[in-house]
This record gives C-alpha cells, structure tokens and sequence, in this order.
C-alpha cells in the first residue's frame, strides 16, 4: 500500500468540514500507487478517492485538476474532482495538497483481448480531441529534460550493456526530439500514463451479453501537454505487449490502432516515427523504474515496479519494427 501520508479519523473529519459530501462511512488506502497516498473515501453521499500528493506543488496541482474538470465536462469518462467551500479543487491535508475526486464504476482489466484495447484506442482518441481547446500548457514533467538530469544518477547501479542501452537511446531521442519531423507532430494534453490499471471496464456480468464497456481513465497525476502519439506509444506499449517478452502482440495493436485512428486518424510524420515513439515511450518508463527501484522512498508496503520489464520492451522495440501493426490499422480505417 503505498501509504506515504498516513491520515487519521481526527484529521480526515477536520478536513472534510470543508466539504459538502455528507458524513465518511469508509476511509481506506489504496494498494497501489508509487507516487501519491491514494484512499478510498465512501460517505453518505458517495464513493469518491482521495489523493494525497507527495510530489506535486501546490502551483502544479491546478493543471491536472482542471484538465480532469474539462474532460469530464467533454463527456470523457473521468474522474471529476470536487470542489471545497471556497470553489478550490484541492486544500492541504497534514501540510500537503490533497484533492477527492468521484470514484469511476468498474475494475481494471489486466489480462485484456483486442475489445478491451479497442475501447480503450477510441478513448484515448476522443480524449485527445476533446483537449484541444484547454488553454492550461504544462509539459510533460517526465520528457526528455527529466530523462536528462535523471540518467547520471541511475548509470552507477547499471551493467555495463544497460548503461549503454541507456546512454545511446537517450542520444537517439535527445536528436529525434530535436528534428523537424518531431515539431510537427500534433499535441496537447496526454495522460501519459495509460497502463492497465489506470483504465476500468464495467464488470462484465452486469451486461447484456457480458459485452466489453469502458468505465473511464483516472489518475491524471503524470498528465502533461506532449505529442499525441507519445501518449498512443505509451498506451500500445502496456495494453499490447506479451508481459514476460515484451514483445508486441499484434492483433490487440492493431485493434487499438484500428480505433484509435477511425477518431483521429494520425498524420503522415506520425506514421513514419511510431517506431521511435514506441521506444520513447518504453525509454521513460524504464528509466523511471530504474529510478525509483535503486533510489526508493520509503512508504508502507511500497515495492517499486521491475525496471526489467521496460528494458525487455525497449529491446524488443529496436529489435524488431512495429510499423506492421501500425499500417494494418490505418488499412482497417479506409
């Protein structure tokens, strides 16, 4: 559980006067999470999340918020943070800023098939559109200038092969990010971080026909302003992947690619770059995970992600071309 900020009754009452959520039934923390305190809170009103942020500002909280506000309000299927007395979306909770949020219906799907990715390619499509006209800009915290500052400090703990995996696609990316081509590519808010278990579905027994629904994306605490196809990279990258190989699986790629482009179909510098884009999205997460299993923090019960993981897909990425799936969804969309 990872528990940073613990919260007692006395604590959580005198916080929630702030609110208009009724009285707390249930308050619990998450088991899951490196980042943040996360708990489920349940009062007479409700089923909502509270975030506790260990990491972010005060003055970096409000993007994410109202981005989540602006999506919401699209009809994209997110968590809506709730505001205090005083119209705010966050206040501090034992010195640091804490937000609730509404709780999304359903679970996560951790063994998806082409449905699930399907949905979730249509989504990330629409969410993307439907950021187009908010005017907040914040980067992505975790691109190529974190990657940068981040690398040194991670080198001394790697084998030599790794660290030169490392360094060498650092320098492919910091001269990818630099092109032309990368300037053109389309942007705007990306969640940047649409792993399995930051997805639900609606559970199947409770539909006609046990068919597939999406419930909704949350945990919006990475999201930054980045190239939409970043954000895709990113996404194929977990929901697509064989998990002990990390090798793409096909037919979930191209299902999510098929769905994603019959709502915005990708342009031609897209098309041509998804394969260093599959391995910036595999880079970040990678060095992350690197970062966070040799530099830890401590927390109740927190164990840190395998950074093997995203080595193995990185590897796979320069191994082998994803180009393939990319093209077989874009023929399915004409």
């Amino acid at each position: 559980m990872a528990v940073f900020t613990a919260v007692t009754d006395t604590q959580l009452g005198a916080w929630m006067r702030d609110y208009d959520l009724g009285d707390v039934v249930d308050f619990r923390g998450i088991q899951s999470g490196i980042e943040n305190s996360n708990f489920f809170l349940t009062t007479t009103r409700g089923e909502y999340v509270l975030t506790i942020f260990e990491k972010l500002t005060a003055g970096q909280l409000p993007f994410y918020l109202d981005l989540m506000r602006h999506l919401a309000a699209h009809r994209v299927p997110v968590p809506d943070p709730m505001p205090r007395a005083d119209g705010s979306l966050f206040g501090l909770l034992n010195g640091k800023p804490a937000t609730i949020v509404t709780k999304l219906d359903g679970a996560p799907e951790l063994a998806p098939g082409v449905e699930h990715c399907a949905e979730v390619g249509q989504m990330l499509a629409r969410m993307h559109l439907a950021g187009r006209d908010f005017q907040p800009d914040q980067p992505n915290l975790r691109s190529l200038p974190w990657w940068e500052e981040t690398v040194p400090t991670v080198l001394p703990f790697l084998a030599d092969a790794q660290r030169e995996l490392l360094t060498g696609e650092l320098a492919h990316q910091r001269a990818f990010f630099a092109s032309p081509d990368y300037a053109a590519l389309p942007g705007g808010p990306c969640h940047c971080d649409l792993f399995r278990d930051n997805v639900l579905f609606a559970r199947a027994e409770a539909l006609p026909g046990h068919e597939v629904r999406l419930g909704g994306f949350f945990d919006f605490y990475f999201a930054g302003c980045d190239k939409w196809l970043f954000d895709l990279a990113v996404t194929v990258n977990d929901w697509c992947v064989d998990l002990p190989t990390g090798k793409l699986d096909l037919p979930r790629a191209e299902a999510l690619l098929r769905a994603y482009q019959t709502v915005r179909p990708l342009t031609a510098e897209e098309t041509r770059h998804w394969d260093d884009m599959l391995r910036a999205g595999a880079y970040r997460f990678w060095l992350s995970r690197l970062y966070d299993f040799h530099l830890p923090r401590s927390a109740e019960l927190l164990k840190p992600h395998d950074p093997g993981h995203f080595e193995r897909i990185l590897r796979q990425r320069l191994a082998a071309s994803a180009t393939v799936a990319l093209h077989a969804g874009s023929r399915a969309c004409n």
